[in-house]
C-alpha cells in the first residue's frame, strides 16, 4: 500500500463518520512516505501518486480531478489566503517537485513540468513549465498519449 491506498483509506472512514481513525492512517502515511494527505482533501477515481507519493503535501480542502498524476516532492497549497486552495482538474500530469500554490485552477490534460510554481490558472489542453509556470505548449492529444508509459484501468484516455 502506497500514500493514495492509505489516503483513500481514511477518506472512506471520515465520509462514514468513522471517528479517530482517518487521523491515525494520516499520520502513518506522514511516518511512512513523509507525506501530508488529508482525508478532507478531494482526489478523484485512479488518480494515484509517482514513487508512492514520498514527499508530497496537500492541502486539506484542495479538489483533484481523476486520472491525476502527482509526482514526489509536489506541493498543492494555500497562498497567505488560509481561504486560498488550489484544483485540479482531470487527466493531469504533476511532475516531480512542482508548487501549485493559491486560489488557481488547473485545466483538463494538462502537464505541470518538474520544479515549476503554478500561481496562475492554467486552461486545459496545454504543457505549463517554469517558475513561474507558463504555458510552453498547447497540445491537441491526450496527456497519456504522450507520457506513453502510463496507463490506467480505464484506458487512460482523456475525454478530449
Amino acid at each position: 500500500m502506497n500514500a493514495i491506498g492509505l489516503y483513500r483509506t481514511g477518506r472512506w472512514m471520515y465520509v462514514h463518520h468513522i471517528p479517530v481513525l482517518p487521523k491515525i492512517i494520516k499520520g502513518i502515511s506522514f511516518l511512512l512516505f513523509n507525506s501530508v494527505v488529508p482525508y478532507t482533501a478531494e482526489i478523484g477515481k485512479e488518480s494515484k501518486f509517482a514513487y508512492g507519493g514520498i514527499g508530497c503535501v496537500i492541502h486539506s480542502r484542495a479538489k483533484i480531478g481523476d486520472r491525476v498524476i502527482i509526482g514526489q516532492n509536489s506541493t498543492i497549497g494555500r497562498s497567505l489566503d488560509p481561504e486560498d486552495f488550489p484544483s485540479i482538474g482531470n487527466d493531469v500530469y504533476i511532475s516531480a517537485g512542482a508548487r501549485i500554490i493559491g486560489n488557481i485552477h488547473i485545466g483538463n490534460n494538462v502537464i505541470v513540468g518538474t520544479n515549476s510554481v503554478v500561481n496562475k490558472d492554467v486552461e486545459d489542453n496545454c504543457i505549463v513549465a517554469g517558475v513561474p509556470a507558463k504555458v510552453i505548449r498547447r497540445i491537441d492529444v491526450s496527456v497519456w498519449d504522450l507520457l506513453k508509459n502510463i496507463s490506467f484501468r480505464g484506458g487512460g484516455k482523456s475525454s478530449t
